[in-house]
């Protein structure tokens, strides 16, 4: 019954694409390099540790702005971060990105992206580099470079076009990427895996093609004044037990990690970018107070944790046994770090800070 449904949501997706490549809709170029990371499918590819990545590469040697949408937010057209921000007036994944980097890094959110970049050059005139988070179908704004990632567990030439599968346009589109990283890939995948990815993507020519994985690093208290200690899954046994707690797009990669470990796991799973309810919290006490075990905690995403620390029904009682989990991201098959954050400078035309027709 979907199949029809698909097809003419393929058609629609096809004829915009048509318009912008016949010029017919307009995009626009903007002096300053624009870097877009996103892709073709609804969610829980790992935009925003990406998107954090490139910035944290970056941000040294550069003057850099994030713009995103901010899904899910309260608000409407440009608002920039700032000190008093929340995740209900600019959106949880651009409040993640300003609480990891502060001023650091500009970060903004704007419906309308070209409206959102000029005003970014307005306030700041000097800014070097702005990096769009999920704009990958944002093609009002040509960037200098397409960031497209796809999920290894879910990659895109085994999807379908919605509502039959998750793909917002068809996987041909892919070629409009210049970079693809294949995310969340497994520790130990096998170089014949690799080949068979590489494969089946069949990229262009001029596309290149990188893999990543996650790295967990130590657990962090969501309320930090009211955590009595410091959380260590390596002291957790078989007789403990954790809730895991997760409002993302796809749980199973984040639950998957802690099935390694010997304590027993529970998972409360809600919709992506959930707004957590009176409701909510309270069922959440309730499944955690029910739970048997010596020790126990909540374990949570970072863009649930932002959410989290500013929900106003959230129990005292509870803000010491919550926990949530930070993942970095790490380039594998061979490409170093450095590699990916070199040609993401060549493509961009940076080079030590500054832009290459400047040094011309």
């Amino acid at each position: 019954m979907l199949t029809p449904l698909s097809w003419l949501y393929g058609f629609g997706t096809w004829v915009r694409n048509w318009m912008f490549d016949s010029k017919i809709l307009k995009e626009e170029e903007f002096d300053i390099p624009v870097i877009s990371v996103g892709n073709i499918t609804v969610g829980g590819t790992g935009k925003t540790p990406h998107v954090e990545y490139i910035v944290g590469n970056l941000a040294s040697e550069l003057e850099i702005a994030v713009l995103s949408r901010g899904y899910k937010r309260k608000t409407k057209g440009f608002v920039l971060a700032n000190s008093k921000s929340t995740p209900d007036l600019i959106g949880d994944e651009p409040f993640q990105i300003y609480q990891k980097f502060g001023m650091k890094v500009h970060v903004a959110v704007c419906e309308n992206r070209r409206k959102g970049i000029k005003e970014l050059l307005r306030l700041y005139p000097d800014l070097q580099l702005i990096v769009l988070d999920d704009a990958f179908q944002h093609r009002w704004v040509k960037p200098k470079v397409s960031v497209l990632l796809t999920d290894y567990n879910r990659p895109v030439y085994k999807d379908k076009l919605l509502p039959l599968g998750r793909l917002r346009e068809s996987s041909v589109q892919v070629n409009r990427a210049d970079i693809v990283i294949v995310t969340k890939c497994p520790e130990d995948l096998m170089p014949i895996q690799f080949r068979i990815v590489t494969k089946e993507l069949d990229l262009m020519t001029y596309q290149k093609l990188f893999f990543s994985r996650y790295e967990y690093g130590q657990l962090r208290p969501v309320f930090a004044e009211d955590a009595p200690y410091q959380a260590s899954l390596g002291a957790f046994t078989s007789s403990d037990s954790v809730l895991l707690l997760t409002g993302i797009a796809h749980p199973r990669y984040f639950v998957r990690h802690f099935r390694n470990y010997p304590f027993k796991v529970k998972v409360n799973h809600f919709p992506d970018h959930h707004d957590f309810t009176r409701d909510d919290i309270k069922a959440i006490g309730e499944k955690f107070k029910n739970m048997a075990g010596e020790r126990k905690i909540i374990i949570t995403t970072e863009k649930d944790a932002v959410r989290l620390m500013h929900n106003p029904y959230f129990p005292q009682d509870l803000k010491p046994f919550i926990f949530y989990q930070p993942v970095t991201v790490k380039m594998i098959n061979g490409l170093d770090d450095k590699n990916f954050i070199e040609e993401i400078r060549s493509a961009a035309g940076l080079q030590n800070g500054y832009n290459q027709d400047e040094l011309s």
